[in-house]
């Protein structure tokens, strides 16, 4: 099998499911629930949740392919967030409870592909989750998530809230429940018996809630935050005042790119903007003294690579990428200076500057392009 997104035309799009995604939604439940004493989902449960609430079911596909499934129903908070179990509250995975009156949003699932995993993929669907609980006007998010490596280090602690203790102060990692705390969750409380079938997790739930910031709770009328909100309609761009100096490889220039992304991407960034040629620190690589048409020359070898690398960190963080700009050698055998925008589905469009400078023109040997 080829790595995910190895075809430069797959794109990772994120939308409401139909009835039409049942069977990948249950090839993808089947793998991701093998060996877990857990069953993937079947026609009759899909088709339920999609038929009670159509707008809270998600799908994450890459060309015709399901690779990640979110399912949710609008329940009454006096329910939700009261102990309950997994059969009992979704009506054994119909969504049958779902009401249409209900004041939060209730999540019954979240499940992604082993394959695609490392894709911010589920980050995607819980941020279509919080999108959608926002558009409604509800209280929040609910819903008992899992605890897979539970099973497997119970040992080392004395209980299970010792061991949720342990996560919460970050002495100890838990792949879903410290994903769940870094996106706003707060626990609720502990769950026994919420799902017998979750071997990894011993039966316990853990009751995350995720408060929407732009309604008020539902009995408080205390005095109400009303400043450091982000509007709906805004976007966020992070810019780099990028530092030249020397690099021993390309995999060491990937490290600095790969920082510059990560922190923009986790203060919620919709976009981080390179410099222009920003990758003529690639010629410190090779340490050798060249002409300037001929180092221009050299970092043209490392446009595929320069290429490949953005378009994977925009995919991997989320986040559209304004890669600058690098020196290409186009098939008329022409050097370009070409700037590209990798988005964060995995598209990828270019232009080249259309009027070099002088100095670009006459030191560089930089043609000018055409206009896109």
């Amino acid at each position: 099998m080829c790595p995910p997104f190895s075809d430069p035309s797959q794109h990772l799009s994120v939308r409401q499911a139909t009835l039409q995604d049942i069977p990948g939604i249950i090839r993808l439940s089947r793998r991701v629930y093998a060996n877990t004493g857990m069953y993937g989902y079947t026609e009759g449960p899909l088709t339920g949740q999609m038929n009670n609430f159509p707008e809270g079911q998600f799908v994450a596909v890459v060309g015709d392919q399901v690779v990640g499934y979110c399912a949710t129903f609008r329940i009454a908070g006096e329910v939700a967030l009261a102990p309950h179990d997994w059969t009992s509250i979704t009506g054994n995975g119909y969504a049958s409870r779902h009401d249409p009156e209900g004041d939060w949003l209730y999540g019954m699932e979240v499940c992604v592909d082993p394959d695609y995993r490392g894709y911010r993929i589920g980050q995607r669907l819980y941020n279509e989750r919080k999108a959608l609980c926002q558009s409604l006007g509800l209280q929040g998010v609910v819903f008992a998530g899992r605890l897979p490596s539970l099973r497997r280090r119970i040992r080392k602690f004395e209980s299970v809230e010792v061991y949720i203790e342990a996560i919460k102060s970050k002495k100890q990692r838990d792949d879903v429940l410290s994903f769940q705390l870094h996106n706003a969750f707060e626990i609720h409380g502990i769950i026994p018996h919420y799902l017998d079938a979750d071997h990894d997790s011993m039966g316990y739930g853990i009751h995350l809630v995720w408060r929407n910031p732009a309604v008020e709770r539902n009995g408080d009328r205390g005095k109400q935050k009303r400043y450091g909100k982000r509007m709906p309609d805004t976007v966020r761009v992070g810019t780099v005042q990028y530092q030249q100096r020397p690099v021993a490889s390309f995999e060491a220039f990937s490290d600095i790119v790969t920082y510059f992304v990560d922190v923009v991407s986790t203060y919620k960034g919709d976009f981080v903007v390179f410099p222009e040629l920003f990758t003529l620190q690639l010629l410190s690589i090779e340490r050798r003294k060249e002409s300037p048409a001929a180092a221009i020359e050299a970092i043209t070898e490392y446009a595929g690579a320069y290429h490949d690398l953005m378009r994977d960190l925009a995919l991997r963080y989320n986040i559209n990428i304004i890669g600058g700009s690098t020196p290409v050698r186009e098939d008329d055998d022409a050097i370009r200076n070409m700037a590209y925008v990798f988005l964060r589905d995995g598209q990828v469009f270019s232009q080249p500057k259309i009027h070099p400078t002088p100095n670009e023109a006459y030191w560089w040997n930089i043609r000018g392009g055409r206009p896109g």
